[in-house]
This record gives C-alpha cells, sequence and structure tokens, in this order.
C-alpha cells in the first residue's frame, strides 16, 4: 500500500506561483494513476490535475487548464503540480491521491490519500 505526503504550500498573491510536490512511498508508485485535488472550506472536494502511470497523458478542468501542470519522477516515487498565474478561489486545501482507475477524475474513484498542504492566495 502506497502512502502519500505533499509539502510545498504556503501564501502568494494572486498572479503567484506555486510548486507541490507529493512524495510515496513503496515499490508500486508507477503502477499508479495520481490525481491532485482541492477542496475549500464550505465547497465539495474537486479534482484539479490527473497525470497517468507512465506521465504520458494527463487531465485538467477547464478551471485551472493553462495555469495548473501536473508531472511526475517515477524513479523519485514524486508526483508535482506547478501552480501558475494564481487566483484568491484558487485558496484550497490541496491533496494528492492514487487510483488503480484508468481515468479517474472523481474523489471515489481513488484509494489512497495524502493528508493535504494549504495554499493560500491573497488579493
Amino acid at each position: 500500500q502506497v502512502q502519500l505526503v505533499e509539502s510545498g504550500g504556503g501564501l502568494v498573491q494572486a498572479g503567484g506561483s506555486l510548486r507541490l510536490s507529493c512524495a510515496a512511498s513503496g515499490r508500486t508508485f508507477s503502477s499508479y494513476v495520481m490525481g491532485w485535488f482541492r477542496q475549500a472550506p464550505g465547497k465539495e472536494r474537486e479534482v484539479v490535475a490527473v497525470i497517468s502511470s507512465s506521465g504520458r497523458f494527463m487531465y485538467y478542468p477547464d478551471s485551472v487548464k493553462g495555469r495548473f501542470t501536473i508531472s511526475r519522477d517515477n524513479a523519485k516515487n514524486t508526483v508535482y503540480l506547478q501552480m501558475n498565474s494564481l487566483k484568491p478561489e484558487d485558496t484550497a486545501l490541496y491533496y494528492c491521491a492514487a487510483s488503480t482507475i484508468t481515468t479517474p477524475t472523481a474523489p471515489n474513484e481513488y484509494h489512497t490519500w495524502g493528508q493535504g498542504t494549504q495554499v493560500t492566495v491573497s488579493s
């Protein structure tokens, strides 16, 4: 079973950038589809990026397309989320998660979650 630990969150001004990292333990990381989600207070958890196990295929919702980039380094057991042109509405707790489903975009399609890292964007 993989374990996930996020890092890289913080406070940034609107228009700024952050890069989140998610380090995974275990030897099966390269077999998992990985996703980044976020949850703001009072809102449902939503997907912001998904990357295939090989790293060749990515998915982004319209809300972050062109601003966020997901990548992974299977040799380092790490998945990244580069966030540019941040907006106050991007403020949320960001989670990484692992899935064995081919194209998972819903939270219930992921079986393992990290503890989250807070991203706060000031206006």
